[in-house]
């Protein structure tokens, strides 16, 4: 079977979440397997976002487009955000919670992994997805390695190697 041109029985990329949700912390002389070792709750909660970020990546969500047909986006605290809904009903709740549910939102469906990957390097500066904002089941997406191309991720230093930001530099981003 194939799919986009590649073969389903080929090897699979792992992504870091995966990684970093399947890994439990070691404990040296520790001889017990690490699947019958007890979940605590950080491991439990990366699992839970891996999950969730694996099935945003392989749905279609609903992005509305403002009067150029551009994707809506709206920036808080220095990263730009990208709104997409679920379905018509979460779009239509956000519209409703605005005060804007008389006029019409045109919207396109897009992929999650297409925004993820292709739209949010697009954007001016850090960016991210908010899905289903406004609602108490919404969930960001934040620009981080992992979840956004590396090349954009804001937890990325220009060597392109992992680290922490100084406080100076987390201010400017």
């Amino acid at each position: 079977m194939k799919d986009k041109g590649e073969s389903a029985a080929g090897p699979q990329q792992r992504s870091r979440i995966t990684d970093l949700t399947d890994s439990a912390p070691s404990i040296p002389g520790d001889r017990i397997a690490a699947e019958q070792r007890p979940i605590d709750a950080m491991t439990a909660a990366r699992r839970q976002f891996a999950r969730l970020l694996g099935e945003f990546r392989r749905t279609a969500v609903l992005v509305p487009l403002d009067e150029h047909g551009s994707p809506w986006t709206a920036d808080f605290q220095g990263v730009r955000w990208i709104y997409a809904f679920s379905d018509e009903q979460a779009l239509a709740r956000f519209a409703e919670a605005r005060g804007e549910a008389g006029r019409e939102w045109p919207y396109r469906a897009v992929l999650g992994a297409r925004l993820l990957d292709a739209m949010v390097p697009l954007l001016p500066g850090p960016g991210g997805v908010a899905l289903d904002a406004g609602s108490t089941g919404g969930t960001l997406f934040p620009p981080v390695a992992g979840i956004v191309p590396d090349a954009v991720a804001v937890d990325r230093q220009e060597t392109g190697e992992l680290g922490e930001m100084g406080s100076d530099e987390r201010e400017r981003t």
